[in-house]
């Protein structure tokens, strides 16, 4: 039996520190893990640091990936048992939503039957923008599953909804998805 291989998609969104968290403790669980990071998302933790907890290259371009003949996203998108979005930024539901692939992650998502968990992070007026639950209502009818964002302080200052739901939470979740696939 192979190992159920997760592809984690890392967003410009202050809450991708906690990406690494996540990325180290899906690698635990005994899962593949390869990560896929907006530009946005470097800005806030290099590439390196996701390499180093995945054991495995980030794609932060469609042109990353040389090794062989098909398209790094492509391979990806093929062999992935879940693309998890987290931290999911405003920006990356609208692009989910309307079938942008201008990074890594949209090229992945298009490209991929696998089931999609998305982990917003936001500003909570974002969150609770009309586009934005539109974009969220548009993403469920097609399938894709949400977990949080949860309520308290947010990096922006503000108190309220919008903060990256727990990481354990996200794991154990993912985990049921993955179970369930099988």
């Amino acid at each position: 039996m192979s190992t159920p291989v997760v592809i984690v998609g890392v967003t410009g969104s202050i809450a991708a520190y906690k990406a690494a968290d996540l990325v180290s403790k899906l690698v635990k669980r005994g899962l593949e893990v390869h990560v896929a990071l907006t530009h946005g998302a470097q800005q806030f933790v290099a590439p390196l640091t996701f390499q180093t907890l995945s054991r495995n290259p980030v794609m932060t371009s469609v042109f990353d990936d040389t090794r062989g003949w098909k398209p790094g996203h492509i391979d990806l998108a093929d062999r992935a048992d879940l693309l998890l979005v987290a931290p999911a930024t405003a920006n990356i539901i609208a692009e989910l939503a309307h079938g942008l692939a201008g990074n890594p992650i949209g090229e992945i998502a298009l490209a991929t039957p696998a089931p999609v968990l998305i982990a917003p992070a936001m500003n909570g007026r974002m969150w609770l923008h009309a586009a934005t639950q539109e974009n969220v209502k548009l993403l469920r009818a097609r399938g894709v599953e949400f977990i949080g964002p949860e309520e308290g302080l947010l990096a922006c200052g503000y108190e309220g909804l919008g903060r990256l739901w727990n990481v354990e939470e996200i794991v154990e979740r993912a985990a049921r998805i993955i179970a369930q696939k099988k």
